[in-house]
């Protein structure tokens, strides 16, 4: 009998957790979205693996260096630790969009990343984020996708990967997968 994996959910950074400062290259920039850390603490009470994934050209364009971006993940990272959450997988993306890498939302490299090292279903998994790229991801790698309204979020126009679920915040996106995971749970078969 196969061990159980876990279920996660994939949340976008800028836009989503912390509010969208464009390159980001300063830890002092990192300012969270009203409910994006009890979101995440309510989200890890429930079961579900925390996974950063988050595109960031800002490297390729030589706007943020690797070490700015570290220091930035480690001021998110030591606030959440503060509140009792972490992230069971931080993964991000380098490239521009015209370096057509596999990594890069909605391309599901990163996702492939932190299915493997947290040992995740993706199949009952989540992604959250403000952009159709973040809905997408969700959809490639075979989960659910949801958009929020903060950040680009209000100004996104939904395509062919349309969101299972469209939320005001991560607040609500959270209550909402913390439901939907619940009723598929129930329907499952004994």
């Amino acid at each position: 009998m196969d061990k159980k994996k876990n279920r996660a959910v994939f949340i976008d950074r800028d836009g989503t957790i912390i509010e969208d400062r464009g390159y980001l290259n300063d830890p002092e920039g990192v300012e969270f979205i009203e409910g994006s850390i009890p979101a995440l603490k309510m989200l890890a009470q429930n079961g579900f693996k925390l996974v950063l994934v988050t595109n960031q050209s800002g490297i390729s364009r030589n706007l943020v260096t690797h070490e700015q971006l570290n220091a930035i993940h480690d001021k998110l990272a030591g606030v959440l630790s503060l509140n009792g959450i972490r992230f069971d997988a931080m993964e991000y993306c380098p490239h521009g969009p015209e370096e057509d890498c596999l990594c890069r939302k909605p391309n599901i490299g990163m996702a492939l990343s932190a299915s493997k090292k947290a040992d995740i279903d993706l199949c009952v998994s989540y992604c959250v984020g403000d952009k159709m790229s973040d809905v997408g991801l969700g959809k490639k790698f075979g989960g659910k996708g949801v958009l929020v309204l903060t950040g680009s979020g209000k100004n996104e126009k939904t395509g062919e990967a349309m969101p299972d679920y469209t939320a005001k915040n991560l607040y609500e996106a959270a209550k909402w997968i913390i439901t939907d995971a619940a009723q598929k749970q129930r329907q499952k078969p004994a």
